[in-house]
């Protein structure tokens, strides 16, 4: 009897496979057969699912992608700032909790790659900056906060992350509550 393979599954580990391979050795130098040892597969196993390396790193940031999306679809009611927590706590254990995600979009950030950081970067924004308009409406925010703040608390985020990328003695979870304390109450009122 075949065996059944379940093929979303499969794809996943392709891609766990593939984000571990472009992180250790960077997109450029990475290789199809690379991807398919790391995921123990034959490489053209690997070409059933994806048909290049391009594709491959689409994938990667898809997955990316969607773990952010899930992040903002998870802050839930209560107070603006309160869900301006949530998101900066998500987000920042989101990111620790997927280096290697991380290690290959700051790999191919600046090397012009097939997916849409700009996006990524304007959800983040644009979600922040509702919930400081929000938080301002109901006169939560100290005097001259607003929507610029947003790319001051991204800002936050991802400088944190980069240092805790670069320097093993650094924890990007030990992390959560200094840019909490830092991005939501140093600007309530």
């Amino acid at each position: 009897m075949p065996k059944v393979v379940d093929r979303a599954a499969r794809q996943q580990e392709i891609l766990d496979a593939a984000a571990k391979v472009f992180a250790r050795k960077g997109f450029a130098a990475s290789r199809i057969d690379d991807v398919a040892a790391e995921a123990g597969i034959a490489k053209g196993t690997v070409y059933l699912y994806f048909d290049s390396r391009d594709a491959l790193l689409t994938g990667v940031f898809a997955s990316y992608v969607a773990e952010t999306a899930q992040v903002l679809a998870e802050l839930g009611d209560g107070p603006a700032l309160e869900r301006l927590a949530r998101l900066v706590r998500g987000a920042m254990e989101m990111l620790d909790a997927h280096p290697d995600h991380v290690r290959v979009l700051l790999d191919v950030w600046a090397a012009n790659p097939p997916i849409d950081l700009v996006g990524v970067y304007r959800d983040y924004r644009a979600a922040i900056g509702e919930l400081l308009a929000e938080a301002a409406d109901g006169g939560e925010l100290r005097q001259g906060i607003d929507a610029r703040h947003a790319a001051v608390i991204v800002a936050a985020i991802e400088g944190c992350l980069v240092q805790a990328l670069v320097d093993p003695e650094m924890s990007l979870r030990e992390l959560v509550e200094p840019v909490l304390q830092i991005c939501v109450e140093g600007i309530r009122r």
